[in-house]
């Protein structure tokens, strides 16, 4: 894990700084994490019991993303977040992808947390400027008090207080929600979880104490996706909890190929309060 990344962590048990200590982070109260063999490290609070995305379901958002499905949400975060100075953080950010993309060839830092231990080992070596930590997104995040120069936040849960802990003063944070209307098709096809047509009025409602709204803008798209992938866009969401994988692929298989739903999401920027 870079110097830079792990400048920006804070021990999850004090809030304290951490630092390096051989292969170690230390805090000054002596509380100490390994860095995993695969370059990233742990920072739950001990005795913390969370649920993540399993190895199956980070797999299928691994191949998914890598075929450039949803390329034009990262192209658009991307354009968000590019005049940002300082490390960016993405909470909840699985596999790193839209992290990844959002670095680019820049020389900025990224760091990447998540409650997941399979998608912060994917994360860890998504970009080589970017670290990864798995954090629980709902507790105080290791993240030091206003050490992101940008946030984002892709599909994932928000924390609007610590969100604006972390963030500098004149930072921005990029957030991506589903549409109604996203992957509707599928949806219906598959009787798959609907998304809350009211998703972007509660999400600016939620964050109204500690962010202003900067602007918000559609990313509508079509989709062609093989038998294959239209599982694995099942099987990397929140539907893959519900879903009996043998009976999934029954019914994708018995649909036209190629699939061909809209993707469909929003797109908002914030800066915080002050």
């Amino acid at each position: 894990m870079l110097d830079d990344v792990v400048a920006v962590l804070a021990c999850p048990h004090c809030g304290a700084d951490l630092d390096r200590s051989g292969n170690s982070l230390r805090c000054a109260a002596n509380h100490v994490f390994d860095v995993a063999r695969q370059g990233y490290v742990s920072l739950l609070p001990g005795g913390t019991k969370v649920v993540g995305d399993t190895a199956a379901m980070v797999a299928a958002r691994a191949d998914f993303l890598a075929a450039g499905h949803y390329a034009p949400i990262a192209d658009a975060v991307t354009e968000e977040l590019a005049d940002v100075a300082g490390c960016v953080v993405d909470i909840g950010a699985g596999t790193g992808y839209y992290l990844a993309r959002a670095l680019g060839d820049s020389d900025r830092v990224g760091l990447a947390l998540d409650v997941s231990k399979y998608a912060s080992r994917r994360a860890a070596k998504a970009h080589p400027r970017m670290g990864a930590a798995v954090a629980d997104a709902w507790q105080r995040l290791p993240v030091r008090t206003g050490a992101a120069g940008g946030l984002l936040n892709v599909f994932a849960p928000r924390n609007a207080a610590e969100m604006h802990r972390v963030l500098s003063p004149g930072g921005r944070l990029v957030v991506v929600v589903p549409n109604g209307d996203h992957l509707a098709d599928l949806v219906s096809a598959l009787g798959l979880l609907t998304v809350d047509e009211r998703k972007q009025e509660r999400l600016t409602g939620q964050l109204a104490d500690h962010f202003d709204l900067v602007s918000q803008r559609p990313c509508v798209f079509p989709l062609s996706l093989e038998a294959a992938e239209a599982e694995a866009v099942v099987a990397m969401g929140p539907s893959a909890w519900h879903a009996d994988p043998g009976a999934l692929r029954a019914r994708i298989a018995a649909l036209p190929q190629p699939l061909s739903p809209t993707a469909s999401v929003t797109i908002a920027t914030y800066r915080p309060k002050r």
